[in-house]
């Protein structure tokens, strides 16, 4: 059965009430003469500033009482005349002292620190010494002082001791107990605001609460020494601020805010067990700079702020590694304080005077959804308060003479004041007589109206009203309330009124009584959740506002109150990979917070907290700045890489690793779809979508812009964003027709089977089973000697005897796993005869040193050789990819269209495993996988294909030679002539190329780029080749002529993994080769294909000149003619 927890709350009078969860009635504090400000609770106990400017307390009753034990140390050293006696030397301990013997403790000196305490019983010695039962009467033994004691007595046994022990107990549990003042210490100043949190920093939730307090200069103090058998703590301490606080909320945890007379907050960092008053300050502005704050609350991770316009604001980013956040979100309600309880539920008192709770406050939603009023039912207990319509007869009028005396004293006045500030005013006006017209507004009255000493406007009893009722003038609020009073006899002018305020709440049921004007409200020991079921909580009520006469009545229903701004919270662990000395992977908790405006606009933060030197630090990555989260491959880990523009630039992304793959796919999943929601990218990637691969296999698309490629003010490269598409491919060709085909590590030809735009959601692609099969290579390396010839002992610069294939890291088949914790073995290690270069029958290839060319056979001149063993592993996974059975391929091509193109049959060539030329008959973008293979013959085997403008393809064989077919269609592929050979770059052998529409790019074997120049409709094969650039290992050309590579590597950044995105500039009519270069994502990019992207800027409409052309209009040219056949593009 859950515990039973109070909310507590003050009126404007003073007045103390509690509500129980269990409970439907606000109950007063049994003692009607206490009048607080306001008031603090925790776990099981409620602090007060009383009107007095004292500090009470209230511990919550329980089974077990609270007892302190006192004990005094009595002090005896031995002489030979009188034996053990309390006559000590002159350099000895006190006679009755504490157990270091530096204090003096007589039994005497022991006083009860409050009446709250009293003694359980007299003073008793300890008959235990060190937990065991003793015969010697309690005492200890030692040779001197100070020594170690035992019970036992030795003959060099010189001093004695033995402990005194007494008990007191608290016996103010369940009521107001008054806190006493420091002795001998100076007391604070008069505290004009207290906080009570900390009970979560220790490790027994609850026991361990801190106090803070606020005097009227501005000053803060701390309570020291609460304890669990301590209750009221022993002293203040002051803490210094840097300039005058006006009021401070303590969280649970580690969150201290202080609100400043400015209107300016300041923030308590480095508040630790050991350090429970913090470290320093931090200024943090309010909201806005027009309105000042007039309040703030804080919870474990969260802090709420009122403005002076009773505007309600919520702090992103809060945490106990982020204490002061990173910024405001208004939140819909008019409120003149917040409270945050347990669970880090908030309360509030509203504009109107009403309390009010947020609902649907949750982890994962901590700004909760809307404002319900608390509807508790008002009882009869207090007797200040009179009941109204209990009857349906009217109230007979009361005559002061049969009033009791109490409910004259108690009787509240018209004058309600605006803020607690006035309260010591107010409760000083009590003790005046009733009848003082100083402290009521003096009402406006007719011609005719009799004066009389207050305003009461009488209820005529022949009207038959239940309730009588009275004009109230709030003064400082804008909202005008109503009251109702008792009903007088019109005879009696003189006698004393007593009023009853009017309910706040428009559900007030039948019979039940006029609530108070609430002041203060405080949820720290309301255990409270989302989920809980409380009958004085009710989400089906309608928020209603008191907004004065100027503003009107306004009513907002729960779907109102839904389009409010809110916060969505998801935390959980990761590693994080320490990219600086020492670097090692680091456990950190994450946070992701997404803030909904009211238009629906979508705004998130990631935070990664982690501790550094016991200093609590975080770093932080705003989601609309992510470019790219990329899947990478570290130490075995399901590790993934967050990237933005400033860490593309800086080479640097943030690694973080997770415990299991399927954690680690549900955070790619959600970072992912809020960078999409925050780009309003929504649905499959469209048919422009630029298309790559990594070196794990996974697949990345981004979605260009029309400035793309425009030739001024062409993106930063950097600022591109990527995300991923389910799959796992080596190479992928994309189609502005809707076509993307794509290959695996096993040479498997897969079709993207997804809807392509807005068509479809993500829900709606259908996933297919998806597999791919991979090799991992190991070397064993040898070096020959002539006593033993070849052998595993090599010299002391050699590489490893087992290494990878640049011999720089030791691989072994003990320590080589698959690529990634996705993967599984499913073969043994075995050599591998297919090596380039060719091997000798045992596998092994030979050269003269590491590093050289190796050959397959063995010269007098090796000493040294290698054979590669290889390992398949399998990875099984679910993708919108299509197989398309059963031929192995090594490269493939589908032809560049621009964006207006509409074909029956798109062209798709592929080279299979073994360099044969295969075309794809049937694709479509109705049938993308289209229908058969064609073989197309060749003298030798190929090793890249590509397809270009006008169906021309080109080709590069596996010596590096470079050929040319043009025009080819499937209607005359049988009858074409032969394929054309074209001299490859002097002394260079290419390895991969790419046609564009009117251009031709190629990669040999040492990263150079080239250009084809000279090419024309009627010279299609160009004339020359022409060096662009170095670093390059892939290459694509799009519809546009527009030149994206892989670059090995990014200029001044070597220890990043090879394979960089990266665009040239310039490219145009007249710059077909391009100006420069601009990096982009980098550290382990594969493949990239822009064939896709036809997407071009739009152009500035021409207007036309005034009067006639000054020249005719050019004539209709002819198509184009390309060895005979027209030109399609």
């Amino acid at each position: 059965m859950p515990a039973i927890t109070l909310l507590w709350a003050v009126d404007v009078y003073g007045r103390v009430y509690s509500l129980s969860t269990a409970g439907q009635r606000w109950e007063r504090a049994d003692d009607l003469l206490l009048e607080l400000k306001r008031v603090t609770a925790g776990k099981g106990r409620c602090w007060g500033i009383g009107c007095d400017h004292h500090v009470y307390l209230n511990m919550m009753p329980s089974e077990t009482s609270i007892r302190y034990r006192e004990e005094t140390y009595e002090n005896q050293r031995w002489n030979p005349v009188d034996s053990f006696t309390d006559t000590l030397l002159p350099t000895d301990r006190w006679p009755w002292s504490d157990v270091t013997g530096m204090n003096p403790q007589p039994l005497h000196s022991f006083q009860l620190p409050s009446r709250s305490w009293e003694w359980e019983g007299d003073w008793y010695v300890d008959q235990s010494c060190g937990g065991e039962p003793s015969q010697t009467g309690g005492w200890e033994y030692a040779v001197d002082f100070p020594a170690n004691f035992s019970p036992d007595k030795k003959w060099n046994s010189c001093v004695r001791r033995r402990r005194w022990i007494r008990y007191r107990r608290y016996i103010a549990q369940g009521t107001w107990a008054k806190v006493p003042l420091d002795n001998p210490r100076k007391p604070p100043l008069p505290l004009c605001d207290i906080s009570c949190g900390g009970w979560e920093m220790s490790d027994q939730s609850g026991r361990y609460p801190y106090l803070w307090g606020v005097s009227q200069q501005g000053q803060v103090w701390f309570r020291e020494g609460i304890h669990p058998r301590v209750p009221e703590g022993t002293c203040w301490e002051e803490v210094e601020v840097p300039k005058e606080v006006a009021q401070l909320s303590a969280g649970p945890g580690d969150l201290l805010w202080a609100l400043l007379w400015d209107g300016n907050l300041l923030v308590r960092t480095g508040l630790t067990l050991d350090s429970p008053t913090g470290t320093s300050w931090v200024e943090v502005e309010s909201p806005g700079k027009e309105v000042e704050a007039l309040h703030v609350a804080v919870g474990v991770s969260v802090v709420w702020l009122v403005t002076k316009d009773y505007k309600v604001w919520f702090r992103r980013g809060v945490n106990s590694h982020n204490p002061c956040g990173s910024g405001w979100i208004a939140i819909g309600g008019e409120m003149m304080m917040v409270d945050v309880g347990l669970n880090d539920q908030v309360w509030a008192v509203g504009e109107d005077r009403g309390l009010y709770f947020r609902m649907g406050v949750t982890p994962s939603e901590p700004s909760g959804s809307g404002w319900i009023p608390v509807s508790a039912q008002w009882g009869n207990t207090a007797p200040s308060v009179v009941p109204l319509g209990a009857a349906d007869t009217p109230s007979p009028p009361l005559n002061t003479e049969d009033t009791p005396s109490a409910l004259l004293l108690d009787a509240p006045k018209p004058f309600i004041p605006a803020s607690d500030s006035f309260i010591n005013s107010l409760v000083s006006d009590r003790d005046k007589t009733s009848t003082q017209p100083a402290s009521i507004a003096e009402a406006p009255r007719e011609d005719g109206e009799e004066t009389s000493p207050a305003p009461v406007l009488l209820t005529p009893v022949a009207a038959g009203q239940d309730v009588p009722w009275m004009n109230v003038d709030l003064e400082g609020a804008e909202a005008a309330r109503s009251a109702h009073a008792l009903g007088l006899s019109s005879g009696d002018a003189g006698a004393a009124a007593t009023y009853a305020l009017g309910t706040l709440e428009t559900s007030q049921a039948v019979g039940e009584e006029d609530g108070p004007v609430w002041a203060w409200i405080s949820g720290g020991g309301c255990d409270v959740d989302a989920e809980s079921q409380i009958s004085w909580l009710s989400s089906s009520g309608i928020l209603e506002r008191a907004a004065g006469t100027q503003r009107g009545d306004q009513q907002e229903t729960a779907g109102e109150e839904q389009r409010e701004t809110s916060v969505w919270v998801r935390k959980g662990s990761l590693r994080w990979w320490r990219d600086w000395k020492p670097q090692r992977w680091v456990d950190v908790g994450v946070a992701l917070e997404q803030s909904t405006k009211p238009d629906g606009r979508k705004d998130s933060i990631f935070f990664v907290y982690y501790t550094q030197y016991d200093e609590k630090k975080y770093l932080h990555v705003f989601i609309n700045e992510v470019t790219a989260l990329v899947p990478v491959l570290r130490d075995s880990h399901h590790a993934f890489a967050v990237y933005t523009a400033q860490r593309t630039k800086q080479r640097w992304p943030l690694v973080l690793a997770a415990q299991t793959e399927r954690d680690m796919n549900e955070w790619l999943s959600l970072l992912s779809d809020c960078c999409c929601e925050c780009r309003g990218i929504t649905g499959p990637p469209s048919r422009h979508a630029l298309w790559s691969t990594t070196s794990k296999g996974d697949i990345m698309v981004h979605e260009p812009s029309f400035s793309l490629e425009a030739p001024a003010q062409t993106p930063a490269c950097d600022l591109m964003f990527w995300r991923q598409v389910p799959g796992h491919l080596r190479c992928v060709e994309s189609s502005s027709l809707g076509l993307v085909w794509g290959i695996g590590w096993d040479g498997t030809a897969w079709v993207y089977s997804g809807r392509f735009g807005h068509q479809a959601t993500p829900d709606e692609v259908e996933m297919h089973q998806q597999t791919d099969v991979r090799s991992v290579h190991v070397y064993e390396n040898q070096r020959w000697n002539p006593m033993t010839g070849y052998t595993d002992k090599g010299l002391p610069t050699d590489r490893p005897m087992w290494s990878d294939e640049s011999g720089l890291k030791e691989c072994t088949k003990g320590n080589t796993h698959p690529p990634s914790p996705q993967w599984s073995w499913v073969s043994e290690w075995a050599v591998d005869y297919n090596v380039p270069g060719g091997t000798d029958k045992e596998g092994w290839q030979y050269a003269a040193d590491f590093p050289v060319t190796f050959h397959g056979h063995k010269t007098m001149k090796d000493f040294v050789r290698r054979r590669r063993w290889t390992r398949k592993c399998k990875l099984s996974l679910r993708g919108p990819w299509l197989q398309v059975p059963p031929i192995s391929l090594s490269d493939i091509s589908v032809m560049p269209c621009l964006a207006q193109s509409s074909m029956e049959q798109v062209p798709v060539w592929a080279l299979n495993d073994k360099g044969d030329v295969l075309c794809r008959l049937g694709v479509s973008p109705q049938n993308p996988a289209g229908s058969s293979w064609l073989h197309v013959g060749t003298d030798q085997p190929f090793k890249s294909i590509s397809i270009g403008g006008a169906n021309q393809v080109w080709a590069i064989a596996k010596d590096g030679a470079v050929f040319y077919r043009g025009s080819v269609s499937p209607q005359t592929l049988q009858v074409r002539e032969c394929w054309y050979h074209i001299p490859s770059p002097l002394r260079q052998t290419l390895t991969q190329l790419s046609v564009g529409r009117t251009s031709v790019f190629a990669v040999d074997e040492n990263s150079n780029l080239w250009f084809r120049q000279g090419l024309t409709p009627s010279y299609p094969q160009g004339s020359a080749w022409e060096l662009i650039s170095n670093n390059v290992t892939k290459v694509s050309v799009g519809p546009l002529d527009q030149v994206w590579i892989i670059a090995d590597g990014v200029p001044g950044f070597t220890s990043e993994t090879p394979g960089a995105v990266c665009h040239r500039l310039g490219v145009g009519p007249m710059q077909p080769k391009g100006q420069g270069w601009d990096y982009g994502i980098g550290g382990g990019w594969e493949h990239i294909s822009v064939r896709g992207n036809s997407a071009e800027a739009p152009r500035a409409p021409h207007l036309p000149a005034a009067g006639p052309p000054r020249s005719p209009l050019p004539h209709q040219r002819p198509p184009a003619q390309v060895n005979g056949n027209a030109v399609g593009v």
